[in-house]
């Protein structure tokens, strides 16, 4: 028969799986049941008496309560565990380390209270709440966008920041999400420089000048909003067009580059053409300069020779005119080809002698085989006829003395 079978007798007290018999945890009032809360709750008690080193009041009786017990209410060893427990857990949130790397802000009751150094710390939650921040740490982030230049054309600038916080009570108080804020002047930053910014300088050599200008703006933003945020540098990447319009761009690009190119060959030509033409010039005034001055230094020399031939002319007219009249004639005698030579007294015949030709065919002449130059006057020889030119003169006026008188 089963333990809670009905009409089970003074047996069923035997089969009760919840107790032992008897009057423990069994029958109460003739009827089985599930098992007694109060019993279950005693035995705790006397398991934690038993760690506090409490000893038992009294025995079972038939009712199921101890003669010691105080009603089944919590005893006060409980209470204490309960309160070292929350005492540890206190302590182990309220101290706190700071390295030498952070800075922590206390906030007392919801304001700020005092900003801790590096060390050992204590606080008082939940009275007052801490925010600890790596402050040397350098972060970065990255940014692209497009944007329009000064000369209406649109491109694509990717760029890098690299920031720290430098206050931290302004990080944690003043401004609500201080990174998000940072990315929004960043974009604006960069739109007021590029803006600002030709196309051509911003795909070329712009880009530096174009990172110190963010670099500036971006500070006075973050500084003007309390961030607590110092930007340590702003990298401009290499910018482009947008992928719709970039073999355009392209192109434009290797134009400038070609334009570059030619004026540098350009720039180079005329720096070896000029120095040049000035050298020449320089030579032509200078030979001018030496001419004049050779034609001042004769006419001087002639005119101090003019002085001394009238000086000597006062002594003796006769022989500085005879003089002077053989000067000029060998001066112009000398510089031609061409001689006449008189017959004697009496007589009206000349002989011309052409010189000039009879040495032109001298030179370039081959000959022929007796010796003597084709078409060659009879009776004069080429090679004498230089020595001719200057002793005929001479005979002929020894010859006529009227020549003389004449001169």
């Amino acid at each position: 028969m089963a333990w809670n079978e009905p009409g089970g007798g003074n047996n069923s007290n035997n089969q009760d799986p919840w107790g032992s018999g008897g009057n423990r945890g069994g029958n109460r009032g003739g009827k089985q049941g599930p098992p007694d809360l109060d019993e279950a709750l005693r035995k705790l008690q006397d398991s934690l008496n038993g760690i506090f080193g409490k000893k038992k009041r009294g025995s079972d009786n038939g009712s199921g309560r101890g003669a010691g017990s105080t009603g089944g209410g919590i005893p006060k060893g409980v209470w204490v565990l309960v309160a070292l427990v929350l005492v540890a857990v206190w302590l182990f949130n309220a101290v706190y380390m700071v390295d030498e790397q952070e800075q922590a802000v206390v906030l007392r009751f919801g304001e700020y209270h005092r900003t801790e150094e590096p060390g050992l710390h204590l606080y008082f939650p939940p009275v007052e709440r801490k925010f600890q921040r790596n402050v040397t740490q350098v972060r970065s982030y990255r940014q692209q966008g497009q944007m329009l230049t000064e000369d209406e054309n649109i491109v694509e600038v990717p760029l890098a920041v690299q920031y720290r916080i430098s206050n931290l009570e302004n990080f944690v108080l003043r401004v609500e999400d201080p990174e998000t804020s940072l990315r929004h002047a960043t974009e604006s930053a960069l739109r007021h420089v590029v803006g600002s910014t030709s196309m051509h300088e911003v795909l070329t050599e712009g880009r530096e000048a174009m990172g110190v200008a963010v670099t500036e703006r971006l500070q006075r933003y973050l500084d003007h909003y309390n961030t607590g945020i110092t930007v340590v540098q702003v990298n401009v990447e290499s910018a482009q067009a947008p992928a719709e319009v970039q073999d355009a761009f392209d192109d434009v690009i290797r134009a400038r580059e070609d334009e570059v190119r030619e004026r540098n060959q350009a720039e180079s030509y005329a720096n070896s053409v000029i120095p040049e033409a000035r050298g020449r010039a320089q030579r032509l005034l200078e030979e001018a300069n030496g001419y004049r001055d050779e034609v001042v230094a004769r006419a001087a020399g002639e005119a101090q020779r003019f002085d001394l031939l009238v000086g000597q002319y006062r002594q003796s007219p006769e022989v500085m005119r005879e003089r002077m009249y053989i000067g000029t004639m060998q001066d112009v005698l000398s510089n031609t080809s061409k001689i006449l030579v008189s017959g004697g007294e009496g007589s009206n015949n000349l002989l011309y002698l052409p010189l000039d030709k009879l040495m032109e065919r001298n030179n370039s002449g081959s000959g022929n085989s007796s010796g003597i130059p084709a078409n060659s006057t009879p009776g004069v020889n080429p090679g004498n006829a230089a020595d001719s030119s200057n002793r005929i003169p001479m005979q002929v006026q020894q010859r006529d003395p009227r020549a003389r008188e004449t001169r």
